[in-house]
C-alpha cells in the first residue's frame, strides 16, 4: 500500500491512498460472495447465483463500492497509523480509481488532532489558597440556622420593609388590557427578594395592611414571554397581611433544638469544624485546579474550529441530560432563561476551548511521562463509578464493553492520572 500526505492547513490532512491490484481483486470477490448471499434471483439458491448473473441483477458498480466498503477502513486506519495522526473528523473520501483490474486509488481528507507544544508543567509554583473560616463566617451560619427556624409573626399596623412578607393580590395590565398570568390571589412575596419585575418590590414598601397600590414598571428588554419585552405594565396590588420573620435567640436552648448538642458554645465549635473541613476541600480543590490551568496556559496550540464545535455540543447534551433528570424540558429552560441554542453556543465557547485544550495538554503530559492506565487504576475508576450511580462494578464493565466505551475509559484514567502528576509536582506557594 502506498500513501502520500499533504497538509493543507494547520488541522487538515489529505491522505492519498493506494491499495495493490491483487488486494483489490480479493476484496471483489469476498464482496460478489457477501452479495450472492443477500439477494434474491429466481432460479438460484441465495448465495449460488453466478457472478455475471449477480451484475446482471444488481449492477457491477455495487459489487465494486461493496469492495471498497471492504478495503477503504483497513486501508485509512492504516494510513493513519503510518503518518501518526488522530483524526478528530470523519474523512472527506474522494475516490480517484476503483476497478478490478487496477490498484484502489482514493483521498481522504480529515482534520486530524493538533499538536501541543508544552510549556512548564513539572515543579509549577502555585498559590494555595487559604482555609481560614472566620468568626463573621461562623455567625453567618448561625444566621442561616436561626433563619430556618425562624417563625412568621403578622405585624399588625406595620410599615412594609424589605425582608418582609406581603400577602397581596395584584393584576397587571399591558395597553390597558390584562394579560395572562399577570395576576394572582394571597400571593406570598418576600419584598426585597428581586422574585418580581425590578421595581415592584420597590413600590410596595411603606405600606400597611389593607392598602391598595399602583405600581408602575417595564418588563426587561430581554423578557422570557416575548409578548411582555420591552412592555410598560401596570400593576393593582392590595396588601391584606404583612409577616415578618422572628429569629429565635442564640442560646443554650436555641442549640439543643436544632443539634445534638446541649450547649451554643458546643454548636459553635461544631460549626466552625465543618466550616474548616469545607474549607480545607475547597482550598485543595481550587489548587489542584491551579496547577493544572497553569500548565495549560503555558502550553501553546492551534486548536481547530470542529473541535470546540463538538465540545459545544456534547456541553448541551450534558445539560439536556441533566435537566431530563430533574424532570425539565430544554425548551422550558431556554424560555425560562430567556436564551436561545445559538446565544447558549455562545456562552459555552470559551469554557469549550479551555476543556479542549486541557485534554490535549493531559494527553501530551501522559506520552511525555509514559503514562499509562494500569488493570488496577481501571478497576478502581469503574468501582467509583458504580458507587456512584449505586451499581454493581460487574454491571458497569459490562456497559462499559457492550457500548465500546473502553478506549473512552482508558483515555479518561489516563487524563486523571496526568492531571495527578502536574499536582503531584506543584509546589504550595
Amino acid at each position: 500500500m502506498k500513501v502520500t500526505a499533504e497538509r493543507i492547513d494547520n488541522h487538515k490532512l489529505v491522505l492519498q491512498i493506494e491499495v495493490p491490484q491483487p488486494e483489490v481483486a480479493q476484496a471483489v470477490q469476498r464482496a460478489y460472495q457477501k452479495l450472492a448471499a443477500q439477494v434474491n434471483i429466481p432460479g438460484f439458491r441465495k448465495g449460488k447465483a453466478p457472478r455475471k448473473v449477480l451484475e446482471m441483477r444488481i449492477g457491477k458498480e455495487a459489487i465494486l463500492d461493496e469492495a471498497f466498503e471492504i478495503l477503504a477502513p483497513q486501508a485509512y486506519n492504516k494510513a493513519l497509523d503510518e503518518q501518526k495522526a488522530e483524526p478528530v473528523t470523519r474523512p472527506e473520501i474522494e475516490v480517484i480509481t476503483l476497478a478490478e483490474d487496477q490498484p484502489l486509488t482514493f483521498k481522504a481528507t480529515v482534520t486530524v488532532k493538533p499538536e501541543i507544544q508544552l510549556g512548564e508543567y513539572k515543579g509549577l509554583s502555585v498559590v494555595q489558597p487559604s482555609a481560614e473560616v472566620t468568626e463573621d463566617a461562623i455567625n453567618a451560619q448561625l444566621d442561616s440556622m436561626r433563619s430556618r427556624e425562624a417563625k412568621m409573626v403578622v405585624m399588625e399596623d406595620a410599615e412594609l420593609t424589605n425582608g418582609d412578607f406581603a400577602i397581596i393580590d395584584f393584576e397587571g395590565f399591558v395597553d390597558g388590557n390584562p394579560f395572562q398570568g399577570g395576576d394572582a390571589k394571597g400571593y406570598p412575596l418576600e419584598v426585597g427578594s428581586g422574585s418580581f419585575i425590578p421595581g415592584f418590590e420597590d413600590q410596595l414598601l411603606g405600606a400597611k395592611a389593607g392598602d391598595e397600590r399602583t405600581v408602575n414598571v417595564a418588563f426587561p428588554a430581554e423578557y422570557f414571554v416575548p409578548e411582555l419585552a420591552g412592555k410598560d405594565a401596570e400593576f393593582k396590588v392590595k396588601i391584606h397581611d404583612i409577616k415578618r420573620k422572628e429569629l429565635p435567640e442564640l442560646d443554650d436552648d436555641f442549640a439543643k433544638d436544632v443539634s445534638e448538642f446541649n450547649s451554643l458554645e458546643e454548636l459553635k465549635a461544631d460549626v466552625k469544624n465543618k466550616l474548616e473541613q469545607a474549607a480545607a476541600e475547597k482550598a485543595e480543590r481550587e489548587f489542584r485546579n491551579n496547577a493544572v490551568k497553569a500548565a495549560v496556559d503555558n502550553a501553546t496550540v492551534d486548536i481547530p474550529e470542529v473541535m470546540t464545535t463538538q465540545r459545544v455540543a456534547q456541553m448541551i447534551q450534558d445539560l439536556q441530560m441533566n435537566l431530563e433528570g430533574r424532570g425539565m424540558k430544554f425548551e422550558d429552560y431556554l424560555k425560562y432563561t430567556g436564551t436561545d441554542v445559538g446565544q447558549l453556543k455562545e456562552s459555552y465557547r470559551e469554557a469549550a476551548q479551555l476543556n479542549v485544550k486541557t485534554d490535549l495538554l493531559l494527553d501530551a503530559v501522559a506520552k511525555a511521562e509514559s503514562i499509562q492506565a494500569a488493570p488496577e487504576d481501571m478497576e478502581n475508576e469503574v468501582a467509583a463509578m458504580a458507587q456512584n450511580f449505586g451499581a454493581n462494578p460487574k454491571d458497569v464493565w459490562e456497559i462499559i464493553r457492550k457500548e465500546g466505551r473502553l478506549m473512552g475509559l482508558i483515555e479518561s484514567v489516563v487524563r486523571k492520572k496526568s492531571a495527578q502528576f502536574i499536582i503531584d509536582n506543584a509546589v504550595k506557594a
